[in-house]
């Protein structure tokens, strides 16, 4: 029996101005997206550079977290606008259907005429 192959990579990155190995099975550009993000979280926090190293990942942490929380809250949003429209639309081509069943078809004429 081989052994099997392993689809993680590998990928180095910088945080804080420290690097740190990675192994994923995400694609190293993904992994390399999601350390660039936590690394300039990590820079815009006020005075990161003072704070001890936990502390800034902490701070980091929330932030991040609270991004994710928006993010949720928009689109748990958007999806209820999306689907008050879509019940909007559903209600007018429902009256528009049933309009167009109680008319006359073409060279009938209406009833009682």
């Amino acid at each position: 029996m081989s052994p099997r192959k392993s689809s993680r990579h590998s990928v180095t990155v910088e945080i804080g101005g420290e690097r740190h190995v990675f192994r994923s099975d995400a694609p190293p550009e993904y992994t390399r997206a999601c350390a660039d993000h936590v690394d300039t979280t990590l820079r815009s926090l006020s005075g990161y550079q003072g704070l001890e190293a936990h502390r800034a990942a902490i701070l980091a942490a929330l932030s991040i977290t609270d991004e994710l929380f928006r993010a949720r809250e928009e689109i748990r949003r958007l999806r209820d606008e999306g689907e008050q429209r879509a019940a909007a639309a559903a209600e007018v081509l429902e009256r528009a259907v049933e309009t167009a069943s109680a008319a006359p078809a073409e060279g009938e004429e209406p009833p009682g005429g």
